[in-house]
């Protein structure tokens, strides 16, 4: 509150209680409740002019370890991707359910809107008893389902025609998954392995084609930067614009601007691109913004990405709605990091309201 209204309000207390004093009658200061009144909507401007000028939602992606537990430990993503074509539920060996995560974010965090990862439900899509359950359980906690974010279900951008359309096919039962959780967009990647120009012009048209699908049901088709081609801002501000769709859209990424990895070592990227500059060319086209965290410093500051210029970044485009919170650290614990990436959210937002 600046120092005039504090002041201002100070003295219409003030005020009253002395009205009081003197025994002045309700009808003799009937102006006390408007005065009051006044105050309390004043008190509520200033509130709400420091809110932050976005919403916050959490990411089911930062409670992996959570869900998968063992399962992902030695690092062996072969055995963990034949698991999730054939046995999907054997990789859930965690100490949290999935179909608790609605309450989870709730209760735990606070947070009242949620986006999905298929990989948690990876052969529920077309469960219904499920689907029903869970979209129950966000209603009954009162939160918002946002998005599913799809992966392993083929390359959106194959330079093959057949693999390309078999790609869109498998996002089909997402889409009307989203539609009957009552989210608004699925999440895919605009990936394929070729020449920058190859992929994109492969990636268009398979994009182009899911669109399609996703509009005829309502959902918008929104592609994150996720690795390789996709991860350059500029190459996949040009395949938004190839789609050219109200109903095809980005979920800019904060920390996925890496193109290339070490074979041998995949924490460790090779070439990257500005995350700044990617997240700026990103934004025009975005439905939904990631507020992906690793590391934290002593002030609770994210240590790769400078909180508060990518947060300009993303009130100069307009943008209004939910950032997600998505930790992938290893420092701290999924429940920690997500607190620290909640706090320093708020803090910056608040900052730039």
């Amino acid at each position: 509150m600046d120092t005039s209204r504090r002041k201002t309000i100070k003295q219409l207390g003030t005020g009253l209680a002395t009205a009081g004093l003197f025994g002045f009658s309700a009808t003799t200061f009937s102006c006390a409740g408007e005065g009051a009144q006044a105050a309390k909507k004043a008190t509520e401007a200033v509130a709400v002019a420091k809110a932050p000028f976005f919403k916050i939602s959490l990411a089911q992606w930062s409670l992996h370890r959570s869900f998968f537990g063992d399962a992902l430990k030695g690092g062996d993503f072969g055995a963990f991707g034949r698991a999730l074509m054939t046995d999907p539920d054997s990789l859930l060996q965690g100490v949290l359910n999935p179909i608790d995560f609605p309450a989870i974010a709730k209760k735990e965090y606070g947070l009242d809107a949620v986006e999905f990862v298929n990989t948690f439900y990876y052969n529920k899509a077309k469960n219904m008893d499920y689907l029903k359950d869970l979209k129950g359980r966000c209603d009954g906690e009162g939160v918002k389902p946002l998005l599913i974010m799809c992966d392993a279900l083929g390359d959106l951008g194959d330079l093959d025609a057949t693999k390309r359309k078999a790609a869109v096919e498998n996002h089909y039962q997402w889409v009307e998954a989203a539609k009957f959780l009552g989210c608004h967009s699925i999440r895919v990647n605009a990936a394929g392995n070729g020449t920058a120009e190859e992929v994109k012009d492969a990636a268009i048209q398979g994009l182009g084609a899911l669109t399609e699908f996703g509009k005829a049901n309502g959902i918008n088709i929104i592609v994150e930067n996720h690795g390789g081609h996709s991860s350059k801002g500029d190459w996949l501000a040009a395949v938004m614009k190839g789609v050219n769709s109200p109903f095809c859209g980005t979920l800019p990424d904060f920390g996925n601007f890496c193109i290339t990895r070490n074979a041998e070592d995949y924490t460790k990227c090779e070439e990257s691109y500005d995350r700044y500059k990617g997240t700026a060319e990103l934004m025009p086209f975005a439905k939904g913004v990631s507020g992906k965290t690793n590391d934290f410093d002593a002030d609770g500051n994210e240590i790769h990405t400078d909180y508060r210029k990518v947060l300009q970044i993303v009130k100069d485009a307009g943008y209004t709605g939910y950032i997600d919170i998505e930790y992938e650290g290893q420092t701290l614990s999924e429940p920690d990091g997500i607190r620290a990436t909640k706090a320093l959210l708020e803090k910056v937002g608040k900052e730039l309201a």
